[in-house]
């Protein structure tokens, strides 16, 4: 059976969330000279367009496959598109995450991600959500998920799929290619979930509401922040 901690508490709010569109706008309609601006940027907005650009660099044929990705899968299932998502970011490099100018567990923005091929593990949490976003499956499914793992002996982020709210989830994870509920991830113990909707506690399954905003975050509202910045 699997934990019950892992579900999400509480009826879903408002779905009208503009998050997949705007993910679609930055990086499919958007030309690429005006691109956002990151103050904090890993890989800066000057870099991240010369790279797209330069064909020699690898970060172009990533950010070709990334858009390839999601013009093919719109309208494939929903199982290929776990996969698929799943499968094309855990190729990436995973890198311990030691700071940024100053900013520890420095949240990357998809692009930021992809131009550097590597991250920490919310950083493929996050490309995966957005991705996934993009590809329209439903805000409210999907969770962005800390978690403390048993095996690392440390904290730990996973993107977890929910059919329905009621319904165990499926878990997409950077350290294994497999897409497994949660019953068959012992070794995850979830803290906490957020997505563009709300935030959860997840030790308080049954017992209380939604903890609201996931806005509360601020590692996740600095993120959107730099997403939905445009021109200067």
């Amino acid at each position: 059976m699997y934990k019950e901690y892992w579900l999400p508490t509480g009826k879903n709010q408002n779905v009208a969330n503009t998050l997949a569109g705007l993910l679609f706008l930055l990086f499919f309609l958007v030309p690429q000279n005006s691109f956002s601006k990151y103050s904090n940027s890993v890989a800066s907005h000057k870099e991240i367009v010369m790279r797209q650009q330069d064909s020699t660099d690898p970060a172009k044929r990533r950010f070709t496959a990334w858009k390839q990705l999601i013009i093919n899968y719109r309208s494939q299932s929903l199982n290929n598109k776990l996969k698929a998502v799943n499968d094309f970011f855990n190729q990436f490099t995973f890198e311990q995450d030691e700071g940024y100018q100053g900013t520890t567990d420095y949240w990357k923005t998809p692009d930021e991600f992809i131009a550097d091929g590597g991250g920490d593990c919310e950083d493929f949490s996050i490309a995966k959500y957005f991705t996934l976003l993009a590809l329209g499956v439903p805000i409210q499914t999907l969770r962005i998920t800390y978690v403390k793992s048993i095996e690392l002996n440390r904290a730990h982020m996973v993107l977890a799929y929910y059919a329905k709210p009621d319904l165990e989830p499926l878990i997409l994870d950077n350290l294994t290619g497999k897409i497994l509920p949660a019953s068959k991830r012992p070794d995850l113990i979830p803290v906490y979930s957020f997505n563009g909707e709300g935030l959860w506690l997840a030790k308080q399954r049954g017992n209380d509401k939604p903890l609201g905003d996931s806005a509360r975050l601020s590692k996740w509202r600095d993120l959107i922040g730099r997403m939905q910045k445009k021109g200067d």
